[in-house]
């Protein structure tokens, strides 16, 4: 019989399993965090799919220019029905009663000029049953078709290839830009993170000087070296000390349990967030910034695109108005056998095609041409119509180019004073550090009051904060300028998509 105490401590250890399985420990640093956010996003995976569908057209309009072959089957095609025929002596009515059997085999070759070469051959076969007689003919036809404006005005085929590459090229750089949104995005929640964490260490280590002082200043009024107002006043800052301490911690889960939902993680689970408050001087020249954003932007290919749309639809507006024409030519060979239903249908193929050999071939040639003469002016609004979005086109271009490149000088110049500020922070840490020190040792030989130590000691706190926000701006402008210029100037590489 297992006794109470012995089954109360398995009873804690089960329940202790179960809690230890039911919260994970995710130990993540930035570039961690990056990776389990990639994979998690909504947006991410949509726009994967959307780079792949881009894929797919753009492989779809490249094949329209190779080879593609058809085959047509009408097997069988069986009537039985009463038809009308009228001549001078009447209209009379005759039962028909036919299958016909028909298979056609066509080749095309699609040219660049939205023209195409092609080959049919085809095999038809007719039973009259009525007349009791069978039909057979045989086809092969080589031929050309050519529209004429595709040669000064518009190929449909080029433009739907064009069309194709450039939505492939926006899919990916769509995909890059919400990759680098992403990263900046995630960095910040990181970041915003490390800075809730070294807060709470502030707080941590400014609640233990001031226990310290706490007490020290008791010893000092026990023997009576200082007034019983300074204790008062020491055991007031105590307890803001640990009601700060407090807040650090409550903003520290906050924010916690804010990046677990960015990650896609269960707030039940505990994060160790490994990093270093460390940073290497990045030089960025400005110049180079400029012309890398200008050539990477987003914006900047959406609106070239749309330039090159604009002209593309003047082109297209142009044609209603212009003349236009095809041009198509054949030569075919035929074969017909006919001959009684109680023949073998071999021996009526054979004629057929031994009729395919002596018949001479069929051939033919066709200009057709349109020429537009009055719509009332119709098309020539609509070019200038064409025109103007053109011209809205080009003025957007410009404009857009130099957003970008006032948007990336601030960005750099930012960085710069950002990166002065720090160093300066950085010193006036060290100095902060010294001053508490120096202060720490004159309470206690008694040549200076609380306040005073209080004073050097909010001052050290307040360093660590600026120094600690001064960092993670850095790292942000740092990224900010990165999903803007699509270069990574820390470790000196372009990005490309994943």
């Amino acid at each position: 019989m297992i006794k109470k105490p012995l089954f109360i401590v398995l009873g804690c250890l089960l329940c202790w399993g179960r809690l230890l399985n039911a919260q994970a420990v995710h130990e993540l640093d930035l570039q961690k965090s990056l990776d389990i956010a990639m994979e998690q996003s909504y947006k991410m995976r949509t726009l994967k799919e959307n780079l792949l569908s881009a894929e797919y057209h753009l492989k779809a309009a490249t094949n329209r220019f190779r080879t593609n072959v058809n085959l047509h089957v009408n097997v069988p095609n069986y009537t039985e029905t009463i038809r009308a025929f009228e001549d001078s002596l009447g209209v009379y009515y005759s039962p028909i009663k036919q299958a016909t059997y028909q298979t056609d085999l066509m080749i095309n070759q699609p040219l660049p000029t939205d023209g195409r070469l092609y080959l049919s051959s085809g095999f038809y076969n007719l039973n009259d049953y009525n007349k009791k007689r069978q039909t057979i003919q045989l086809n092969t036809r080589i031929g050309f078709v050519q529209p004429l404006e595709a040669f000064y005005s518009y190929s449909k085929i080029k433009v739907g290839l064009r069309q194709a590459e450039l939505n492939y090229e926006l899919s990916k750089k769509q995909l890059l830009r919400e990759q680098l949104n992403l990263n900046y995005e995630v960095g910040q929640a990181f970041y915003n993170l490390v800075s809730m964490i070294e807060r709470e260490k502030i707080a941590l280590q400014t609640l233990t000087y001031q226990r310290e002082a706490y007490e020290l200043a008791q010893n000092k009024y026990k023997a009576g070296v200082i007034a019983e107002v300074e204790v008062l006043q020491m055991e007031v800052d105590l307890g803001e000390a640990i009601n700060n301490h407090d807040i650090a911690i409550a903003n520290r889960q906050s924010q916690a349990n804010f990046f677990k939902q960015l990650l896609g993680i269960s707030l039940q689970d505990s994060l160790v967030i490994h990093t270093e408050i460390d940073y290497h001087l990045v030089e960025v020249d400005e110049q180079f910034a400029v012309e890398l954003g200008l050539k990477n932007r987003l914006e900047i290919r959406e609106q070239e695109i749309n330039t090159e749309l604009a002209e593309i639809n003047v082109r297209r507006q142009k044609l209603e108005g212009q003349i236009t024409g095809s041009i198509t030519a054949y030569y075919d060979f035929i074969g017909v056998g006919e001959s009684e239903r109680d023949i073998l249908l071999s021996t009526t193929f054979r004629d057929a095609a031994q009729e395919l050999k002596t018949r001479p071939g069929n051939k033919g040639i066709a200009l057709d041409i349109t020429i537009p003469i009055w719509d009332w002016g119709v098309n020539r609004a609509q070019v200038n119509a064409a025109r103007a979005s053109l011209c809205k086109a080009r003025y957007t271009l410009d404009n857009e180019k130099v957003s970008v490149e006032r948007d990336i000088r601030d960005t750099v110049n930012k960085l710069k004073s950002s990166l002065k500020r720090l160093q300066l922070l950085e010193k006036n840490v060290v100095v902060a550090e010294k001053s508490f020190e120096i202060s720490k040792q004159r309470f206690a030989n008694g040549d200076i009051n609380s306040q005073s130590m209080a004073l050097d000691r909010n001052r050290l706190s307040q360093a660590r904060i600026s120094r600690l926000e001064a960092y993670i701006s850095y790292k942000l402008l740092l990224s900010d300028l990165t999903r803007k210029t699509f270069y990574d100037f820390e470790q000196d590489r372009p990005i490309m998509a994943n």
